[in-house]
């Protein structure tokens, strides 16, 4: 371990303790260090699940930063100007693993964002359990890939990584409903299509190890695209809102691009996605 390791775990040992889930979520989004932000979300979940923290201050209101803390590196970019991706033996393995490490303490961010960002929006407990669930896992995926990273012999930030994730937060930080729209159904669920490719090409190489880390956020991602869907299905049906087209109408607003095929119909059926709720964003025009 470097010595840059060992004071990134030491900083774990002094976490900062709150009363209430929305204020632990904040200070997870908040942190900078890697550790620091896992190790809460981590304690978080355990606190929560144990029933020691209360949802949220009475007079609540959010206080979240316009972005997560980051370290230094990697250098964010748009996507437009992420360099074209050598995917080709070890130094392409590693550019892969990196690419998903990004997306998965992307996903720690976001995850962490909507519960406290919409913690006094009077949704029922098991909401929060499960979306407490979520960031539990996006955050020990994140620790997997870091580690996998490590043992092909680099680190988490050694690549640029692009910023579009954070964008699709941004975007929605006003509206719940477009929140999960957007992050689960949208780019959670492309994990559902790409995942099964990128573990079979890991087996090819016979990278056994990087494989079965990506099995499960594989099988992690199908319930948090499941727990989506149902989620958004009880706020259209609370609101009496026809759940089809409102998911379309929020792509279009929201996310601004076709939704790309190839489709793993199969596994988006099993999260309660029928292709009749995602197909007709295939291509669409200007929002109207």
């Amino acid at each position: 371990m470097t010595e840059g390791n060992r004071s990134d775990r030491q900083s774990t040992d002094k976490l900062p303790s709150a009363t209430t889930l929305a204020e632990a979520a904040t200070s997870i989004v908040t942190a900078a260090d890697l550790d620091t932000k896992t190790q809460l979300a981590k304690q978080t979940a355990k606190a929560w699940f144990a029933r020691r923290l209360s949802l949220h201050r009475s007079g609540y209101t959010q206080t979240l930063p316009e972005r997560p803390g980051r370290p230094d590196k990697p250098q964010l970019l748009p996507p437009r100007k992420m360099p074209k991706r050598n995917t080709a033996g070890a130094k392409g393995r590693f550019a892969l693993l990196h690419s998903l490490a990004h997306i998965e303490l992307s996903a720690v961010d976001m995850t962490w964002d909507l519960i406290a960002r919409f913690a006094a929006q009077g949704m029922p407990q098991l909401f929060f359990d499960n979306w407490v669930q979520v960031g539990l896992e996006e955050a020990k995926h994140f620790d997997l890939l870091r580690q996998r990273l490590i043992e092909h012999g680099g680190n988490y930030g050694d690549l640029p990584a692009h910023d579009g994730l954070w964008q699709a937060a941004q975007e929605t930080r006003h509206d719940l409903l477009a929140r999960l729209a957007i992050v689960p159904l949208v780019l959670e669920a492309r994990g559902l299509d790409v995942g099964p490719e990128m573990i079979r090409k890991l087996e090819t190489a016979e990278d056994d190890r990087s494989a079965r880390i990506l099995k499960i956020v594989y099988r992690d991602e199908k319930k948090h695209v499941a727990i989506g869907m149902y989620w958004f299905r009880f706020m259209c049906q609370r609101e009496s809102r026809p759940i089809e087209a409102t998911f379309q109408s929020l792509v279009r607003r929201h996310f601004r691009s076709p939704i790309r095929p190839p489709f793993n119909e199969e596994a988006r059926l099993e999260c309660g996605m029928p292709s009749t709720f995602y197909k007709p964003l295939t291509a669409f025009g200007a929002p109207s």
